[in-house]
């Protein structure tokens, strides 16, 4: 398990063919939800530090999707993605299969897809943030958390918790 210490960061467990990443966010559940629904509040905070979406549109139903590139600061490196919606329960859950894709949004089939489960709960003023990504292998798990996945998603949270705080000032 890995961990940071304080109610505003990232803890992690690793199981099998899942990894549980957790934080409280100061913000009220459907301010996280919309965050992660809005494609307009996604180019304002998705991705690890030093890299920013260059393109994000978002069909935000079950059968929809959303296609994204993350480009690295200098455009150097860019990585397409497209998570396909399973199942959405607003304000408390979203399902999604994550994979790589080019930028006419076409799945790669040599590149592991993931399920993403995000459960948003209540915790007082706050919201606990909870997502669950299920790997294909205990192996495809491993080899994503040596290539830094947690430092990555805590690093996009920390953004996320910017962006909130930004919008809750009306910025």
């Amino acid at each position: 398990m890995f961990k940071k210490k304080g109610i505003s960061q990232i803890t992690a467990k690793a199981k099998g063919q899942d990894l549980i990443l957790e934080r409280v966010f100061d913000a009220p559940k459907e301010a996280v939800f919309r965050a992660y629904k809005e494609a307009d509040q996604l180019v304002r905070w998705w991705g690890p530090n030093g890299w920013t979406l260059t393109h994000c549109s978002v069909d935000f139903r079950p059968g929809g999707s959303w296609h994204y590139c993350m480009s690295q600061d200098g455009g150097e490196m860019a990585s397409w993605g497209k998570a396909v919606y399973n199942e959405i329960e607003e304000p408390d859950k979203i399902v999604y299969n994550d994979y790589f894709s080019d930028e006419e949004g076409g799945i790669n089939p040599d590149m592991q897809q993931l399920l993403i489960t995000l459960t948003f709960e209540t915790k007082g003023k706050m919201t606990k943030l909870i997502n669950r990504a299920h790997f294909a292998s205990p192996e495809a798990l491993k080899s994503t958390l040596e290539m830094g996945l947690v430092q990555g998603m805590s690093q996009t949270w920390d953004r996320l918790a910017a962006h909130l705080k930004e919008t809750a000032a009306g910025k």
